[in-house]
């Protein structure tokens, strides 16, 4: 009984310690890694002071069996993977975390088996001879996904529950690097679409200058031209500031009610003339019953318009374009009831290896044909981040050969 009461007090000392300092961490108060080591110095000390009780004449006490396993239920709570190094550089100890993203063998071993980057070791060695108190660096593994580290390694005081000379922890930075690697894939995108036109622009403007001064045929040809060249960039400009207004209340779901067959009815008149014009026949079969839906009228204006354009310009030239709208109880994806649109077109159609990647900014299937087409490579970025505001869904089918269906789920 006496030995429970005393690992009780141990437990009810050093849980709401460590969550005082996890919560000064959260604040900006404490570095997370000085929090922990900070953290296992507390616990080490309450686990010696609960093992050598001071002696009370009549009282005998026994120390607690395992004053460790509170420390390591301190760190199992800890979401990051956290490794404590002995002096030969072996792992003595792992949180849950560690384990799991690393390994259930892996106690005992030497850090090298585990992480193979040489800054990664670097980091541990300056550490555990003393040379510095501290280190960074940062390891990337692709085993069972790629994933991204930031490493800190701090060294601990010799009075911690295990013995360990530094504590070793590892904060995924995947979803981090992934972002700096897609803005920077994004500004080179945008800067090579602006380029492209500005430079067709600045050539003509310096042909019409020199040789093509007096002559008024090819004047009229280079001007419509660079006229092409500033519409499509004016199209970009456009379809960025459309993008960027998008993501900024993307976590805000609408909750107007909008009569979505008004809008796809006023989309079709809309494109109409441009459809005439290949031949095409757009057909527009409204279920009964079509109940309004909580959105943003102009923005689902915006998606309809988008996807049947784009099967207005990708279709086959007297092919039919079919656009269905009907109300489903149980929606795939969205399990709940809500409104279900397709668009389907008879054109070349889609392989299967680009549908995955036709939402991305910039991506086309056929550069050379939708460039020529005035298509800026974002119209479909816009669909998906429209429909996700939405809470709803976009699913993509087809067949090379046969045309591709654009099917859009909104949710009540």
């Amino acid at each position: 009984m006496k030995d429970d009461t005393l690992t009780a007090t141990l437990r009810q000392a050093v849980v709401p310690a460590a969550a005082l300092l996890i919560g000064m961490t959260a604040l900006g108060w404490v570095e997370p890694l000085a929090a922990v080591a900070l953290a296992l110095t507390v616990g080490g000390g309450l686990a010696w002071a609960a093992s050598h009780p001071r002696q009370i004449p009549g009282q005998t006490f026994t120390p607690p069996l395992a004053p460790t396993n509170v420390a390591a239920e301190v760190l199992d709570a800890l979401p990051a993977p956290i490794l404590l190094l002995d002096a030969q550089r072996r792992i003595s100890s792992a949180n849950e975390a560690a384990q799991a993203a690393l390994g259930r063998d892996i106690l005992r071993k030497d850090l090298a088996v585990v992480l193979r980057q040489p800054e990664a070791l670097q980091a541990a060695d300056l550490v555990l001879s003393g040379q510095v108190p501290h280190a960074k660096a940062e390891a990337a593994m692709t085993q069972p996904l790629r994933t991204h580290y930031a490493i800190q390694v701090r060294a601990l005081p010799p009075f911690n529950p295990w013995g360990a000379k530094a504590i070793y922890a590892l904060y995924d930075v995947t979803a981090v690097r992934e972002a700096e690697k897609m803005r920077a894939d994004f500004v080179a995108n945008v800067s090579h679409e602006l380029r492209s036109p500005l430079t067709a622009i600045i050539g003509f403007i310096e042909t019409l200058q020199s040789s093509a001064k007096g002559d008024a045929e090819a004047q009229e040809r280079f001007l419509r031209i660079m006229d092409d060249e500033a519409q499509r960039m004016r199209r970009l400009i456009g379809d960025l500031l459309s993008l960027s207004r998008i993501e900024e209340t993307e976590h805000r779901r609408p909750v107007d009610p909008v009569d979505v067959e008004k809008i796809i009815k006023d989309v079709k008149n809309a494109l109409l003339p441009r459809a005439r014009k290949k031949g095409v026949e757009v057909r527009l079969t409204c279920g009964k019953g079509l109940e309004p839906i909580p959105g943003d009228k102009d923005q689902l204006t915006e998606v309809f318009h988008n996807l049947l354009d784009n099967a207005i310009k990708y279709g086959r030239d007297g092919a039919p374009i079919k656009i269905k709208a009907a109300m489903m109880d149980n929606m795939p994806g969205v399990r709940q009831r809500g409104l279900c649109v397709s668009i389907k077109d008879s054109g070349e159609g889609i392989a299967l290896e680009h549908i995955p990647r036709l939402t991305e900014r910039f991506y086309r299937v056929d550069q050379g044909r939708s460039r020529a087409m005035g298509g800026t490579g974002l119209g479909l970025a816009i669909v998906k981040h429209i429909v996700n505001r939405h809470r709803g869904r976009l699913v993509v089918d087809s067949t090379v050969g046969e045309g591709s269906t654009f099917t859009v789920y909104l949710p009540l």
